[in-house]
C-alpha cells in the first residue's frame, strides 16, 4: 500500500466512524496495509485525540459556513490535512496540502472544490 492509499484508508475510516462505532482494528482486518499500518494507526488515533482542537481551527477559518454545515467527507479531508501539517513534521507542508487537495478532488463535495 502506498502512502496516498493509506490516506484514503484513513479518510474512509474517519468517515465510517461518523456513522457507526467500528474500531480501526476491525477496519484494518479488511485490508493489508503492509508498511503503512503504523502511519494509519498514528494518524487515525492522532486525529481522534486532537479532533476538538482541529475542529476549532476549521471553525475559525470557515467564512460564511458553520462547521456543522460542512459535509462529513469534507470535514474529514480537512482534519487529515491539518493533522499532517501540525503533528507530522516528517510530512513536508506542501505534500500535506497537495494530498488534501487531491483527496478533495476525488472525494470532496462540489461545495468543497
Amino acid at each position: 500500500m502506498r502512502r496516498r492509499e493509506a490516506r484514503e484508508f484513513v479518510l474512509s475510516a474517519l468517515y465510517q466512524r461518523e456513522f457507526r462505532d467500528t474500531s480501526l482494528k476491525e477496519m484494518l482486518a479488511e485490508i493489508n496495509p503492509g508498511d503503512q499500518r503504523s502511519y494509519i494507526e498514528r494518524v487515525f488515533a492522532g486525529i481522534i485525540a486532537h479532533r476538538d482542537e482541529i475542529d476549532a481551527l476549521i471553525s475559525q477559518r470557515t467564512v460564511g459556513w458553520r462547521f456543522e454545515r460542512l459535509a462529513f467527507i469534507d470535514r474529514n479531508i480537512l482534519r487529515l490535512g491539518i493533522f499532517e501539517l501540525l503533528y507530522l513534521p516528517e510530512v513536508p507542508p506542501e505534500v500535506a496540502i497537495d494530498e488534501a487537495v487531491e483527496l478533495c478532488k476525488k472525494y470532496g463535495t462540489d461545495n468543497a472544490r
